[in-house]
């Protein structure tokens, strides 16, 4: 399972939640959950089994996808 325990204590690391992040891709939450397992974007379980995303790596992926979509 590509999930770690919970995020880490990290100040620098911004954390979004599925509902945060899944309008930044334009896509639906369980796209999410199927990029997670397949490690196209790190995932990050709470305490309470909740997944979170980190914010920079939500926006490399949404200006790729844009760059991708840009050259088709």
């Amino acid at each position: 399972m590509p999930c770690q325990s919970k995020p880490p204590e990290s100040p620098s690391v911004v954390w979004l939640t599925p509902a945060e992040a899944a309008p930044l891709l334009k896509v639906e939450t369980r796209t999410l959950r199927s990029w997670a397992n397949a490690r196209r974007l790190t995932v990050a379980r709470t305490l309470g089994g909740h997944r979170r995303y980190r914010e920079a790596e939500v926006h490399a992926l949404a200006a790729s996808l844009l760059t991708e979509a840009e050259a088709a």
